[in-house]
Order: structure tokens, then sequence, then C-alpha cells
């Protein structure tokens, strides 16, 4: 192998992200996502093997995965975080509430089987905006409430639930031509401790990590997953010097040859918190090569960490036959998903946001949905009942614009919108009462927050809040910890609904519930694209 071929080879190893948006000046994460002549170098020049995009609509989507492939000395894999459907992450195509929705469907097997729905309508739609890799599903078992950034992105608390619902999952995406993706090896759903951040431990024995934490990868190894991306966990049973990420005893002894698992591994991102300070970035990209990972997500400077890969292989660090045998499975993991022809982005765009996807979203939102207390008289508008919004983050609200059922519908009756915080619920201690105030809680575990739900101090001020009469019905959406907390803590007359969706579908179904006896059929709508009808 020829210097030139080598780098060429390593290259291929290396997978970095993209805006999905057309425009330099449209980036919105610039410490992460290269402009246009910085990203078409790495792809012509350095011949980098794939890209993982966010943001975009979905037309904006089809026009840059066509620019990319176009750019790419070697045809891409071309990656998205879609484990709630393409929608979560490029408006205009299917969102589906969170996997754990899935496990609070009574029937084992109609969960199953939307599953299995959820992951061929999330293929299929990726395909037809040039994404060919899923990385998808979550097998973490999220049997720590505390957890902030697995938490409802698991399919559930138990490995057996994990392993029936992801196994369906993989086996839909698998009706089409796509790549799918395990996720986080060996298992990161007993941490209170977020991985973008800092790095968590498990701290558990081999016994158990082969009880609760492998039997859903070794699930879905049978079931044909493509690839199993590395969590960044200290598993000190298996190995106390190194991170999983950086582990040739966790990533080649256990997944490569005691699971016997033949497919792509991948690395979460190397600029994640957890991992990022554990070494120099250009090592830390070296060392997960080292451990066995056939492909390096998000390294800091793609550039560095190729000429770093490189520089390990010519010293005898990485054997040149490593890097050979990465590269082939590379390159067959491509040959399973490249596309045999090109369709006009015009005649794709109409496979996205179906009726029948619509159909199965309506389906899991309704038979996971959960309510209780008595329902109050209609609202009087002269009254001026208060529809309060909590939510995770101000700055980040993709489910909530003017026209979204949370606040479209209480403001046609009369309801006076204001929208916080959490830390601002602590400031609520002169809030009027009134038999019709409606609050909404948008709050779920998710990656950067580093909390799963509320503080201890907000939850002291809306038990207070719950039990003074300032609210005469509550909803809450997408977390089922904080739903259960509310039950234990609520006035029993309260009405209350619970959705794990967030999205308008799972609002307009909440408050047509809640305000049912208000509510006129005209005000009664359905988003669908980008409209209301």
């Amino acid at each position: 192998m020829t210097s030139t071929s080598l780098r060429s080879h390593i290259g291929q190893m290396v997978v970095v992200r993209a805006s999905g948006h057309l425009l330099d000046h449209q980036i919105r994460y610039p410490q992460w996502e290269a402009p246009q002549a910085k990203l078409h170098r790495w792809l012509t020049e350095w011949n980098v093997g794939g890209v993982i995009l966010l943001g975009g609509t979905v037309a904006e989507l089809a026009l840059r995965t066509a620019q990319l492939q176009d750019w790419a000395t070697t045809p891409l894999l071309i990656a998205a975080d879609i484990e709630e459907g393409v929608g979560q992450r490029f408006p205009g195509a299917t969102e589906f509430p969170p996997p754990m929705a899935l496990r609070a469907i009574a029937d084992p097997a109609q969960g199953a089987d939307y599953a299995r729905e959820m992951g061929a309508i999330t293929a299929q739609e990726s395909l037809a905006l040039g994404l060919n890799w899923i990385l998808a599903p979550v097998v973490d078992v999220n049997n720590n409430p505390e957890n902030p950034v697995i938490n409802v992105r698991a399919f559930g608390e138990d490995a057996a639930t994990v392993s029936r619902l992801a196994t369906a999952f993989i086996e839909g995406c698998h009706r089409y031509p796509v790549l799918t993706c395990a996720k986080h090896f060996p298992g990161h759903g007993d941490t209170s401790i977020d991985s973008h951040l800092e790095l968590p431990q498990i701290p558990h024995g081999s016994d158990r990590l082969n009880a609760v934490e492998l039997p859903p990868f070794v699930a879905a190894i049978a079931a044909g997953v493509d690839a199993v991306m590395s969590g960044h966990l200290m598993i000190p049973a298996w190995d106390d010097a190194a991170p999983a990420t950086l582990s040739k005893p966790i990533l080649t002894e256990q997944l490569r040859q005691n699971l016997g698992f033949e497919g792509l591994i991948v690395t979460d991102a190397l600029v994640m918190g957890g991992i990022a300070h554990w070494a120099s970035p250009e090592e830390v990209a070296v060392q997960a090569v080292a451990a066995g990972a056939d492909i390096v997500l998000m390294p800091a400077d793609p550039e560095q960490a190729i000429l770093a890969i490189e520089a390990a292989v010519l010293a005898g660090r990485i054997p040149p036959e490593q890097i050979t045998a990465s590269v082939a499975r590379i390159a067959a993991a491509k040959a399973k998903v490249m596309p045999t022809q090109e369709e006009p982005v015009g005649d794709r765009l109409p496979r996205l946001h179906t009726p029948a996807s619509q159909k199965i979203v309506q389906q899991i939102l309704t038979a996971s949905l959960s309510q209780g207390g008595t329902f109050t008289p209609a609202p009087d508008a002269s009254g001026s009942p208060l529809n309060l919004i909590v939510v995770g983050n101000l700055l980040n609200m993709p489910f909530l614009d003017l026209t979204s059922p949370a606040i479209a519908l209480p403001q046609a009756l009369g309801y006076q919108l204001r929208i916080i915080e959490p830390p601002q619920l602590l400031e609520m201690a002169a809030l009027a009462p009134h038999p019709h105030n409606l609050l909404q809680l948008f709050i779920r575990g998710n990656p950067f927050r580093g909390t799963a739900g509320l503080a201890p101090e907000v939850k002291a001020q809306l038990k207070c809040l719950l039990q003074d009469g300032s609210f005469g019905a509550i909803a809450l959406y997408g977390s089922p910890y904080l739903a259960d907390w509310f039950r234990a803590n609520r006035d029993t007359e309260l009405p209350w609904v619970f959705s794990y969706g967030q999205m308008p579908a799972a609002q307009d179904m909440v408050l047509n519930i809640l305000l049912k006896r208000h509510i006129s059929p005209s005000l009664r709508f359905q988003k669908f694209g980008d409209e209301f009808i």
C-alpha cells in the first residue's frame, strides 16, 4: 500500500458533520459544520467517506445530498440521527413520537408492528432525500429515570422490551436499501451523566452487563444491523484504562470477537465532551482506530485525524491489514445502498409525510397516550385564563410556533399565552388561581441539557401550584418520568393528559381531550407538511 493510497483509504474511515442547508450563511453550528470550500476539499482531496447532516427542509436536504455525492471522489455514506423519523431533523418529513412510546402500548405484538412500520417509513423517506445511513435504533436499556441523554430515545427499561422493538425497527428499515446502526455500545442506559458533556461510568460487573446491557445488541446483530456505534463510557469491568470508544478489549474483544459482529464499528462523535479531552483530538482518533473502530465520526479536525492515523500505521501502532479490513467493510456497506439510478427531486418529495405515515403516527400517539382526572366546564373567555407553556429551551422550540395547536387552540378560546423556561416557575408564587388556567409542560431528556426533567426546587414550586388551585388542567408532553411524578403530586381531581410526542399532532390530540367540550370542529386541525388543514 503506497502512502497516497493509505491516506486515501483512511479518508474513507472518516465521517464529517455538515449543515443540511445549502448556503454558508445558514450554518447554525460553525464549530462543527464546515463551510462549502472546506467540505468540498475534504470530499475531493482527502477522500472522506461520509457526511452526517443536520438542518434544512426536506427540499434543501434532497439538493444537498445530491450536491455532496456529486463532489465526492468515492460515493458517500450520508447519515443522520433520525431516531424519531426523518421529520425529527428535517421539516416536511414524518416525525414519530420517541421510541419509548412503543413500550407503553399494551399489546406487545402491536408495539412491534408499529416499530416495524416506523423503521420502514423512516427508511423510505431517507432514501427519497438521499440519506442512506440511519443512525438508529438506540438499543440502550434506559433503566435509570434520571438519564439525561438516552431517556425516551430508548425503546424501554428492560432488555427484553428493547430487544423486541429494536429488532422490529431494524426489520422495517431493511425493507429498503439503507444502513442501520445500533447504539451506544455497550449500553448507555444506566447513567445520570450526558456523554456529550462528561464521561459517564457504568460500574456494573460482567454478569450484569451480560444480562442487561448486552442482550439488545445481541438481538440487533442477529437481526442484521449494519453498524454498531460505541458509547463514550468507562466500563471498569472490561477496561479500567480507557473509555469504550478507545478500548480494544471492548470494541475488538467484546463486540467483534465475543459477539461475532462483522459489520461497521463507528465511534460516537469525537467532539463530544465525554471523549474530547481524553487526549489530543488527533490521538483520540488514532486510539479509536487502534481499538477497532472502522469509522471515526466527527473528528475535531478531519485532515489532522487522517494524517495522525496514517502516521500511526507507518509507525506500527496500527497494522496496515486493519485499515484494509475496515475499508473493505465500508466498501461492502456502500455497495448495499448506492442507488442504481437517480430520480428527480420533484418525483421523490411526494413520498414524504403521506396520509399513510401520518395514520401510523396518530395510531402510536393514541395507543401510548394516558389521561386522568375530572374535566371542568367551558372556560369563560372574559375571565382571561392563562395558557402557561413551559419548555426546556426558549431558543429551541421546533414543536411550537403561532399556529401550533398548543398555542392556537387555547388562544381561540380566550386564553392568554405565556411561555417560560422551568426556572421561571420559581417566580410564579403570585400566580392568580383560575379554575381554567392551563399548564402545558414540554419536558424530556435531550442531549446537552444535562438533566432528564425538572430540578428539585422547580418540582417543589410546581407541587405548590398544583395543590393551591392555580391550574384547571395539565398537559404533559415528552417525559413519562415527569408524568409519573405529576400523578403522585397532583390534586386528585385535576384533569391531565400525557403524550410521549411533542409535535403538533400530539398537541392537537391532547388539547382535544382537555378542551373537548369547547373546541369547535373548525378548530380541530392536524398538521400535514407545513400546512394546517
